[in-house]
């Protein structure tokens, strides 16, 4: 109960991450919401189509919103989504996953699978390529997108082209007091971090499940390639860099960029030249992850 009003308490409070965009806000061809049925709710994405869309099917890219588990909504992403729909030439589906602490873990790792698999079934109608799909996120939605990938291999399943995790919060089991927090509110009061995790995993035998702290894995053999993008002064930076490691160990591709100077949240916060940065990389990794799929598809054609 108490994390129930914690929580409803927490969500009346602004968005800073919303107040101003890191890029610039860009027309596109086409934007659809649809409503997907899954069997942890009724699910709203917003389907975003390049100025360049054509008729051609194109490539996906899923984006999950940050906001730890337990706020935001997907409209927090609107020019991030536009941006990349148009600099990758791809669709890109934003979702607004359920929250805890009213749909705990693993409800928005489960919703996100379903998603996935509606995009896959409903190509045609979505105008979409069904097998050149990448996902991705910020903060507590690169967690659900690294989870995705681990449990697509669980379930022996396709994975993305490419999975993208910016500023991931991938440790459920470490206090958040033994992390390097530069926030000096946060490092004062660690607890309120705790509260924010006991919302989405409220038992704390699954806090040692790979599907929450994914960098607790032990085979990420054949896990989708990854674009980390991590700020220097983020108390997840050493998790991201744990995990990252872990995925060269497999034989996975892994592209790490460190902001330095940079805290966590850059991405939507700043500084904007270190933003557009990161978000012009992401837009360059997915577009070459795209083209080469594009280019062995007609070459075996």
């Amino acid at each position: 109960m108490f994390t129930h009003i914690g929580a409803k308490l927490l969500r009346t409070l602004p968005n800073e991450e919303k107040k101003s965009s890191m890029v610039t806000t860009q027309s596109v061809e086409e934007i659809k919401e649809v409503l997907i049925e899954t069997t942890v709710k009724p699910t709203l994405v917003t389907i975003y189509y390049p100025k360049t869309a054509g008729r051609r099917k194109l490539p996906v890219y899923i984006n999950l919103h940050g906001g730890a588990f337990i706020i935001n909504s997907k409209e927090m992403d609107d020019p991030y989504c536009r941006h990349i729909a148009n600099q990758a030439g791809c669709a890109v589906i934003n979702i607004d996953y359920a929250k805890a602490p009213e749909y705990p873990f693993p409800n928005a790792v489960e919703q996100s699978y379903e998603i996935l698999q509606w995009i896959k079934e409903n190509a045609d109608y979505l105008n979409v390529q069904a097998e050149q799909v990448a996902v991705g996120g910020q903060s507590s939605g690169a967690n659900i997108a690294a989870a995705l990938c681990l449990l697509l291999k669980e379930r022996h399943e396709p994975q993305p082209l490419l999975q993208v995790l910016s500023c991931p919060m991938l440790d459920f089991v470490t206090p958040h007091a033994d992390k390097p927090e530069p926030d000096p509110r946060r490092a004062k009061f660690p607890q309120a971090a705790n509260f924010l995790n006991k919302c989405y995993v409220p038992q704390q035998e699954q806090a040692t499940d790979p599907l929450a702290s994914p960098v607790l894995a032990e085979n990420t053999n054949g896990i989708a390639n990854a674009l980390f993008i991590v700020a220097e002064h983020d108390a997840f930076n050493p998790e991201a860099k744990e995990y990252s490691q872990k995925l060269i160990e497999s034989g996975v591709e892994v592209i790490y960029e460190q902001f330095d100077g940079c805290y966590h949240a850059f991405t939507h916060l700043g500084p904007e030249h270190k933003a557009e940065q990161a978000w012009s990389l992401i837009e360059q990794e997915l577009t070459k992850v795209f083209k080469y799929e594009e280019m062995l598809e007609t070459n075996s054609g």
